[in-house]
């Protein structure tokens, strides 16, 4: 088995840096480590750029920044310039659809997030099935550029650590740990 094999960072592409890092600060407590590319400096247009990052000839690469979630991989944001640029996807599109976020207090998070600009789909839901469990819930939102944003939260393990290889990352470093506390039956 190939070990250290995990997710680094997620790139998002949005309309306003600035805003951007601003949702993400009040609404998750990320910090910003280090912009890679600077809205002083020159934009990015050159074929290189073009073949290297696999965008349209009339785009051009602005302002990058890596962000810092308080535990995970790291959040890289991307400001791109001209005529070109499409609305964020739907989770109905083809493509990396959502960006799920774990949280031990799902209502204070999404109050966060609403309060930072961002909208919800729905009311939270409880997760069904293999993921079902006391206080396990999810729900959709949108950020105020309207990509999908889901927050989940499973404070009680979940049945699939019966049948599963390993357990997810979090919150349950492994499914022996996870073990540790009663599971509910499969639906």
């Amino acid at each position: 088995m190939n070990r250290g094999i995990r997710i680094d960072h997620v790139g998002v592409t949005v309309p306003d840096i600035d805003a951007a890092t601003a949702f993400f600060e009040a609404a998750f407590d990320a910090v910003v480590l280090y912009d890679m590319r600077c809205r002083s400096e020159e934009p990015n247009g050159t074929p290189e750029a073009h073949r290297y990052l696999g965008i349209p000839s009339t785009m051009a690469q602005g302002a990058m920044r890596m962000l810092a979630l308080p535990e995970g991989p790291g959040l890289e944001l991307f400001e791109y310039l001209g005529p070109d640029q499409r609305g964020a996807v739907h989770p109905a599109d083809i493509g990396w659809q959502h960006l799920a976020i774990h949280t031990d207090d799902l209502d204070d998070t999404l109050a966060r997030i609403e309060a930072a600009g961002g909208t919800r789909n729905s009311d939270p839901r409880d997760l069904r099935g293999l993921e079902a469990g006391e206080g396990n819930r999810f729900v959709y939102t949108r950020t105020p550029w309207g990509s999908t944003l889901e927050l989940v939260s499973y404070p009680t393990p979940q049945p699939y650590l019966l049948v599963a290889p390993r357990a997810k990352w979090a919150p349950w470093p492994s499914a022996v740990d996870a073990l540790q506390s009663p599971l509910p039956e499969p639906a």
